[in-house]
């Protein structure tokens, strides 16, 4: 019995590390391309590994691309936009999750409901409101517009939900205000679903493209995603450039992920079993 047991286990185990290798193969491939010369890309048939491995595609990105800048740009967006999202919605979470006023419900219910409603229906009367305000073609029309998210708000108030009152109670007859209770025994709490959100956000703001083409024309203030679109001419592609720089794009996401994809699973699995 034992022995069919183990058996099954590592069918399973095997199962998924194929899998696995399915889905890093794309990523695999278009990493050792980015080491490859041009003759060698460009080689039929392909082969998969480099048959001499060179950095100038790199060289060339930052040098002819201006890709540092981009970066610079893209790393200002995503850290900014990531911090004004947590505090919010970790706010907003928590007022939904824990204080009792008329309407909660439905407030909540408006929130979620706003999931529903595609960019392209409201992207008008946002880019009307950033227009207004000033913040056409800078960095802060990005940050500012998406840092309210209806799937943070759901994923803070869900985690909360199982926050027992009685340790709220208890810090408030100790004389602890609401703002030293938010920050000294929510956030504390919370973190593998902010960890959470955090990833979701980086990721979201890293490689956003549509909203910062329709915000962003000054080619100084492009974002990755923005400069690897204008990269492609119209009669010819500098593939290896591009390329290197779509596998730069992908590492500050891969570092991100690595740093907190313990507080990730740990995030998913409890917030969504909170009632």
């Amino acid at each position: 019995m034992k022995y069919k047991k183990n058996l099954k286990k590592l069918l399973v185990y095997l199962l998924l590390i194929i899998i696995s290798g399915l889905f890093l193969i794309p990523v695999l491939w278009i990493v050792l391309s980015s080491l490859k010369t041009p003759t060698d890309l460009y080689k039929w048939p392909p082969s998969l590994f480099p048959k001499e491995i060179t950095f100038v595609n790199f060289e060339t990105a930052f040098k002819k691309g201006n890709f540092g800048v981009y970066f610079y740009n893209t790393t200002v967006v995503t850290i900014l936009s990531t911090i004004i999202t947590l505090i919010i919605n970790t706010m907003a979470g928590y007022a939904l999750a824990k204080y009792k006023f008329y309407g909660s419900n439905l407030i909540l219910i408006g929130f979620l409901s706003t999931l529903m409603i595609p960019l392209e229906i409201i992207m008008i009367p946002i880019f009307i409101v950033i227009r207004t305000l000033g913040l056409y073609n800078s960095l802060w029309g990005i940050i500012i517009p998406p840092a309210a998210t209806p799937t943070g708000v759901f994923l803070i108030r869900q985690y909360l939900l199982g926050v027992p009152d009685e340790l709220l109670e208890a810090a408030r007859i100790d004389g602890a205000s609401e703002w030293r209770l938010f920050w000294n025994i929510i956030v504390p709490i919370a973190k593998p679903v902010i960890s959470v959100l955090a990833i979701f956000s980086f990721m979201w703001r890293w490689n956003d493209f549509l909203w910062p083409l329709i915000v962003i024309s000054d080619p100084q203030k492009y974002t990755i995603q923005l400069a690897i679109s204008n990269f492609i001419g119209e009669f010819n592609v500098d593939w290896p450039s591009l390329i290197a720089m779509s596998v730069i794009s992908m590492i500050p996401v891969l570092i991100v992920f690595l740093i907190f994809q313990k507080q990730l699973v740990k995030g998913i699995v409890t917030s969504g079993l909170k009632e």
